[in-house]
């Protein structure tokens, strides 16, 4: 069956509306362009005139096969290890209006790692309503609940992200969070332990996905040692952005990244760190080529 004209086209003005939303979701760039495939598969069996509200009816598709997807993560483990890695745009750290438009559709990172702790029902409602305005009697009818169940789902996912910092929005601000990364390079570079406990807040949060999982760590001290073990290695770091905001990248000697690191800092200091150090993510990922000249 070919889908009507006129469906079709309120499909592809619908396109960037719903990656946007299933990305924010689902947390994944490639799992939101299966969920709108997948709603396009859906537009292409309606028939002409069947859809009276089209914006809302693919907004509520896509929200169902979102949430059919976050839930089949939930209860599949060895896939939620995987999905439960943020999904990272890593850039060149320039002010440039290309790296804008590359990093305009990312999501903090913050608060990916926050969503990624939501149960589905409290990420679906959370997004839809408060990124994207959907009422909660829509948000409800997508979760087979009343609106006001919608409502407190939403609420108890904004009292987990409440605390999640802003992201680095005017110059300004960014520029302060490079200085706190370069400081935090330089301290590492040089050996120089008082510095880096300076600039790591001292219930810092630090993420690290390896080819084993995910483990979690709270505490300035279990940085500081994880730099001195690395002292004298042929290792070359510099900062990039990820998802926007100032991070860390390092290589080793054959030019292969070895660690991607994303920073979260708040009042002067490192207050989150997720580090990527599995050699088959970082393989899979685009990242900057090392320094030429280092």
């Amino acid at each position: 069956m070919t889908p009507d004209t006129s469906l079709t086209e309120s499909f592809e003005q619908q396109r960037p509306r719903l990656l946007a939303v299933a990305h924010r979701i689902l947390g994944s760039r490639a799992d939101a362009e299966d969920a709108v495939q997948e709603a396009w598969l859906r537009v292409s069996r309606q028939e002409a005139g069947s859809i009276d509200n089209v914006a809302g009816w693919l907004t509520t598709v896509v929200g169902r096969i979102c949430i059919d997807m976050l839930r089949s993560r939930s209860s599949r483990p060895e896939v939620t290890a995987a999905a439960d890695i943020p999904d990272l745009v890593v850039t060149e750290d320039v002010d440039t209006p290309e790296d804008t438009a590359v990093l305009a559709d990312s999501v903090g990172l913050a608060m990916l790692v926050v969503l990624g702790s939501l149960r589905p029902d409290e990420r679906l409602a959370f997004v839809l309503h408060d990124m994207f305005a959907v009422p909660f009697a829509e948000i409800g009818q997508i979760l087979d609940r009343s609106g006001d169940a919608a409502k407190m789902l939403a609420s108890r996912a904004r009292r987990k992200v409440q605390d999640v910092p802003p992201p680095a929005g005017d110059r300004r601000r960014r520029q302060e969070q490079r200085e706190v990364v370069d400081a935090f390079l330089a301290a590492a570079r040089d050996g120089d332990f008082d510095a880096l406990l300076r600039v790591l807040d001292p219930d810092v949060r630090w993420q690290r996905y390896t080819a084993a999982g995910m483990t979690v760590g709270t505490g300035s001290e279990a940085i500081v040692d994880a730099v001195r073990r690395g002292q004298g290695t042929r290792v070359l770091a510099r900062r990039v952005a990820v998802n926007g905001e100032p991070g860390i990248l390092a290589w080793g000697p054959t030019g292969c990244p070895l660690s991607l690191m994303a920073c979260t800092v708040e009042a002067g200091r490192l207050v989150g760190i997720v580090s990527i150090v599995d050699p088959r993510r970082l393989a899979r990922m685009s990242l900057p080529e090392p320094p030429a000249d280092d």
